[in-house]
């Protein structure tokens, strides 16, 4: 039977319990047909303050060193999320315009001692959704499709289909569930952890759950098959793959070259870091498993994503100023797009990524990863946090190591260091306050 642990964590959605205030633990145990969902209607978000002066911002950041107190002001940092983070090592990227910041920390092979280096390759999970939530908006803004075009236009079979838009897709609020709640397919996953899934596989399994019981577009439900889909209707729309469309919008334009979708296969550029989990039934406390060959696949347009440190940096900056993505009027609605899903003041969701507190982003985990990519609006400044586990510590409820720390608040890796990073800097990630 498959832990329960992993209808959240398998869902990818380590950016939705950050954005509600839990920074960012996807260790709280579910049950193998629930993940994190609020039925509450969905409230616009004021989480960016000043949307046209992001947008304004043309000008590429400094890549020369920072000054010497503010290095070590977020080196501490960093070293004391990690020391509490339950992975053998991290990498840690900040740029502002103060300068850069590019730290690796401790091993990327515990069996051979390998240290982690900045310059490594990591499979980045959900960030993933936030290419393919741009490469939509991207078509939308050359009038190729519209954001409230209905499903149905695309995709044939759909329940709700003509109700449902590509806009609600997008910013999950569609309640079309998520083919990670099925039991079946949770079962085969961990049983075939090589197997290629193809994304009309991951659609029809998502398709054939019964949809959340709300009307579509009028709550929040994070699910995976929402960005399968879109992945769908860009290649429908395009009539090129997705990786080509990838290349061809975002990744060759922003210079890119450390990011790639592998589409069905499981290679990994060198050099990367082994990937370490609990999930599944698979490891122990005392000996994690190793999923660095385990087949990515079954994540698609909403989670296969290979990228690095740098890559990313580069990414999340132009993500949220629109530069050489968006036209400005596009970007400035994605940055009006955010819906709060708990209530006025708890973050909320948008096109394709999250806001709390300013930071715009995602966060994504997969068996063995675990990375976190923000941007502050009001401080222009990117944080990347990767991490070559999954596995939580702190006070929770899911299987942790055998050193776990008790007396701190339960969160995946990454996204500890990166909270530790963020109070640091003094733009903390956590909920906002009215």
């Amino acid at each position: 039977m498959v832990p329960p642990r992993f209808a959240k964590a398998l869902a990818l959605s380590v950016a939705l319990a950050a954005l509600a205030g839990l920074a960012g633990c996807t260790a709280q145990p579910q049950s193998a047909t629930s993940t994190p969902k609020t039925h509450a209607t969905v409230i616009a978000s004021t989480c960016v303050s000043d949307p046209a002066a992001v947008v304004a911002r043309t000008s590429d950041l400094p890549t020369t060193a920072m000054s010497a107190d503010l290095t070590a002001t977020i080196d501490t940092a960093a070293q004391a999320g990690f020391a509490q983070a339950a992975a053998p090592g991290a990498i840690v990227a900040v740029q502002s315009p103060a300068g850069l910041f590019l730290k690796a920390y401790g091993v990327a092979d515990p069996a051979t001692g390998a240290p982690m280096t900045p310059d490594m390759y990591q499979r980045v999970g959900s960030v993933t959704k936030t290419f393919t939530a741009t490469l939509i908006l991207q078509l939308a803004a050359d009038g190729e499709l519209s954001l409230d075009d209905p499903v149905s236009k695309y995709i044939p079979g759909v329940t709700n289909g003509d109700e449902v838009t590509i806009r609600m897709l997008a910013d999950m609020t569609s309640g079309i569930s998520s083919y990670t709640r099925d039991d079946a397919w949770q079962n085969v996953y961990f049983t075939e952890s090589y197997r290629v899934w193809s994304l009309d596989e991951l659609m029809k399994i998502g398709l054939a759950l019964k949809p959340q019981d709300f009307a579509p577009g009028t709550a929040f439900d994070y699910s995976n098959t929402n960005t399968i889909m879109l992945g769908k209707i860009i290649e429908d729309v395009t009539g090129e793959s997705y990786q080509r469309v990838l290349g061809e919008r975002i990744l060759t334009p922003l210079a890119m070259s450390q990011t790639s979708y592998p589409a069905d296969s499981a290679a990994y550029p060198e050099p990367h870091p082994q990937g370490f989990t609990l999930q599944g039934g698979h490891g122990t406390p005392e000996h994690p498993a190793n999923t660095t060959d385990w087949n990515p696949s079954w994540g698609g347009t909403a989670g296969e994503l290979i990228s690095s440190a740098p890559d990313l940096l580069r990414f999340a900056r132009a993500e949220a100023t629109g530069a050489g993505l968006l036209p400005a009027a596009q970007q400035i609605e994605r940055l009006r797009s955010f819906r709060e899903f708990n209530g006025p003041g708890n973050g909320g969701y948008g096109l394709g990524w999250g806001c709390e507190n300013g930071w715009v982003g995602h966060a994504g985990e997969l068996p063995g990863y675990n990375t976190s990519m923000f941007y502050s609006t009001s401080g222009d400044v990117s944080v990347i946090t990767m991490t070559n586990s999954d596995i939580p510590s702190g006070a929770c409820e899911a299987r942790t190591l055998t050193d776990n720390p008790t007396d701190v608040e339960c969160s995946s890796p990454a996204t500890r260091v990166f909270t530790s990073i963020a109070a640091a800097l003094d733009i903390p990630f956590a909920p906002q306050k009215k």
